[in-house]
């Protein structure tokens, strides 16, 4: 007897976009230098989400508003990348999306020595994206040090394993994902995704910028 043909569908999957600006050195060092000679009061975010640390500092939403031309790249490219997502994980076409407004808020973090930001998610926009600018150096003793970290948004996925289900390709596991993030890469996702980061340690700086999108 023939068994018949047996298909399996990745029915719930989340769509998360990546791409990575090229030559982004020179750009990177541009913004490294501003966001550093902007880490004072007048940029901090006086009202954050987080619980604040002193290892951390995280910069007003209105950053794509500031006129430096690095500044303007970033968001060329970050914007581009999020629209590019849109028509890849969508049906939309793109004159659709052309005749969408872009609204966002954007941000930067500066990550020093156990800085980290736990988990969350940005339920007031449909598309978030980091960029990054640094990574920082992890030390060999922290293999997880300033992952990006995704968790699996299924409720009750892990909640029995056995044998026939702890080995699933990565596609369909309920596990977390993490990245470690390159300079000049962008990742993106839906904002409803929780995420976190993992407590950087490192002789340096990591540096990241955060946009949440949504179209009307």
């Amino acid at each position: 007897m023939v068994s018949p043909t047996l298909r399996i569908n990745p029915l719930f999957a989340v769509p998360i976009g990546e791409s990575r600006l090229e030559n982004c050195e020179r750009l990177n060092r541009e913004l490294e230098a501003l966001f550093l000679a902007r880490e004072d009061e007048e940029h901090r975010n006086p009202t954050p989400s987080h619980i604040p640390q002193a290892e951390l500092f995280e910069s007003r939403f209105n950053l794509f508003r500031w006129t430096e031309p690095c500044i303007q790249e970033l968001r060329r490219f970050m914007l581009d990348a999020v629209g590019r997502t849109v028509l890849e994980a969508t049906s939309m076409k793109a004159e659709e999306l052309g005749r969408l407004s872009l609204q966002n808020h954007t941000w930067y973090h500066l990550t020093r020595t156990a800085g980290s930001f736990v988990s969350h998610n940005h339920p007031m926009a449909s598309w978030s994206a980091v960029y990054c600018v640094r990574a920082g150096t992890p030390v060999a003793a922290e293999p997880g040090s300033g992952v990006l970290r995704f968790f699996d948004p299924r409720p009750g996925a892990h909640a029995y394993r056995d044998p026939a289900n702890a080995a699933l390709h990565r596609v369909f596991a309920a596990a977390p994902a993490e990245l470690r993030l390159i300079e000049g890469q962008v990742i993106v996702f839906p904002s409803y995704l929780f995420h976190e980061v993992a407590p950087f340690y490192g002789p340096d700086l990591r540096i990241t910028v955060a946009t949440n999108c949504w179209f009307t």
